[in-house]
């Protein structure tokens, strides 16, 4: 089984916004959540999916679930404190009723543009290596500075990547990498591929897209406003 995580665990506190989290804001009449949702749902590669909601929320996400016809939500699994502690509680739901070999698509929610080429190129090389992240080549120099006053160094930028999600992994890896994350008393990571990195294996990279972006300002949220209405990507 090819399984998509979507994590819409967040509270969006970057925005400001204190009403609904972010993944809920409405674009043209749809949750940010369901362009996203609707994503992996017609990918035909997908069996099926598992969402991780804030508590207070996973009432009116069934009610969307149903409302837009999204087809293939198989688990709501509540939210943790943390991302990590989020994406393992939907390991331990999939544990009991996947395989060890099953392929685990992990995405954020507030990344509404993913492509259905991204989402294939996911799975296939998941299946092939066993763990990939999406990536997109750095366009800009990137600096690095300690203190946030001074450069301490400015890396190399061809050996750069922007890094995206989806994060896909076969089933038994990535939950041997949270396992040995809370062993070692890790317990607020915010990327599944470093954990996976500190279990001591490969990642290897799949080419994401810049229109793949995440939704963290007021300025992406006028972004996919424009993007939706202009037609200018594939959403579905």
């Amino acid at each position: 089984m090819n399984i998509a995580v979507i994590v819409a665990g967040g509270i969006g506190s970057r925005m400001g916004i204190v009403d609904k989290p972010k993944q809920f804001i409405d674009i043209y009449g749809k949750p940010i959540i369901v362009y996203t949702l609707e994503a992996f749902d017609n990918n035909s590669e997908v069996d099926a999916i598992a969402v991780v909601c804030l508590a207070e929320w996973i009432d009116d996400l069934r009610i969307f679930l149903r409302k837009y016809e999204v087809k293939k939500v198989k688990w709501v699994v509540e939210g943790g404190k943390t991302r990590q502690e989020s994406v393992n509680n939907a390991l331990k739901i999939l544990s009991k009723e996947c395989g060890d070999d099953d392929i685990v698509v992990v995405h954020d929610a507030v990344r509404p543009l993913v492509s259905q080429k991204i989402i294939s190129n996911n799975i296939h090389a998941a299946r092939q290596y066993g763990a990939v992240d999406t990536v997109i080549p750095s366009a800009d120099t990137i600096i690095n500075s300690e203190d946030g006053e001074t450069i301490k160094e400015v890396p190399r930028r061809s050996a750069l990547y922007i890094g995206q999600t989806p994060q896909s992994f076969k089933l038994s890896t990535l939950r041997s990498a949270h396992e040995k994350a809370l062993a070692d008393k890790k317990i607020n990571s915010t990327d599944d591929c470093q954990l996976v990195l500190e279990l001591g294996e490969n990642v290897h990279l799949v080419r994401g897209e810049k229109l793949n972006f995440k939704i963290t300002s007021f300025d992406d949220l006028l972004l996919l406003k424009a993007m939706i209405k202009l037609g200018k990507t594939e959403i579905s």
